[in-house]
């Protein structure tokens, strides 16, 4: 009799294995995706120093250190030269990311795909696939009469070239909108190296191209309803107008503008929900 137990029990076993195998067989569920950081080298050390531009600019004009020293002032090539002063990284060896406050990786945004951030108080922006920093550089963003929105957005239409609805004499490389019908998106245009622009996010023009290129559009059923959003973007913190730029606090703490990992899991946690609903609906379409 027990013999007759414990082979009905193996038969049933193995019976409940064969189905488990048959149903993993017929629906195989998709494989989670890794992101892979990219290879970055880090500086041996960061830490800034206050330099005469024109000075500086008489060693470095044309090194590849002055792509970074452009960034680290928030602004553009045409800008930095005008400049009396500018801080400069003392070791200059290593990727952008280093010398930018955005964390190169942050595990609270893993399942999402793609989100783009834009950080109000550091004038920066940084673009994340799964948790992992892909890109980042400076933006400026809307001046104190007008001002950015903070909150969740998300990518709408885009547009190599188009012309501001403030002015019509302004024209807008690699536009991409995020606010429809206020009309804000990131764009190329002049960066002074402060927030200046009429709610907007200002580019340098190889920052908005690859944005352009990176992030998603919106779909559209008609011309009245979306069938699913665009990338995720979020536009978080305050500038503090009227006080000194705040990156020029580097020189002092490298450290006074760094954006922690439970900062950007504390910023996204009130969208993360929307964020991965829309995400969904884009798979499932």
């Amino acid at each position: 009799m027990k013999k007759s137990i414990v082979l009905l029990g193996f038969i049933m076993a193995l019976a409940t294995f064969s189905c488990k195998k048959a149903d993993a067989e017929n629906n195989p569920q998709p494989a989670k995706i890794v992101k892979k950081a990219p290879v970055r080298k880090a500086p041996k050390a960061v830490s800034y120093t206050l330099e005469n531009t024109k000075e500086w600019l008489k060693t470095n004009k044309d090194s590849a250190n002055l792509e970074i020293a452009i960034a680290v002032n928030r602004t553009d090539k045409a800008f930095f030269t005008k400049m009396d002063s500018v801080i400069i990284p003392t070791d200059m060896s290593g990727d952008i990311a280093f010398y930018l406050p955005f964390p190169v990786e942050v595990p609270y945004l893993a399942d999402v795909d793609k989100i783009l951030f834009f950080s109000y108080p550091t004038q920066t922006f940084a673009a994340y696939e799964n948790g992992i920093l892909i890109y980042t550089g400076p933006t400026n963003m809307g001046k104190k009469k007008n001002p950015t929105p903070t909150g969740l957005f998300f990518c709408n239409w885009k547009a190599e070239e188009t012309i501001s609805t403030v002015d019509d004499e302004w024209k807008l490389l690699w536009n991409f909108n995020i606010a429809n019908k206020g009309g804000i998106g990131f764009h190329q245009y002049d960066m002074p190296g402060f927030p200046a622009s009429h709610s907007c996010l200002r580019l340098q023009e190889k920052d908005a191209k690859y944005l352009y290129e990176w992030a998603d559009q919106w779909i559209l059923v008609d011309d009245e309803n979306v069938k699913f959003k665009g990338t995720p973007v979020v536009v978080f913190g305050s500038y503090p107008f009227g006080q000194p730029k705040p990156w020029l606090q580097l020189v002092k703490n490298p450290k006074a503008l760094t954006i922690t990992e439970i900062e950007m899991e504390k910023v996204t946690a009130p969208f993360l929900e929307t964020i991965l609903k829309e995400q969904e609906k884009k798979k499932k379409s």
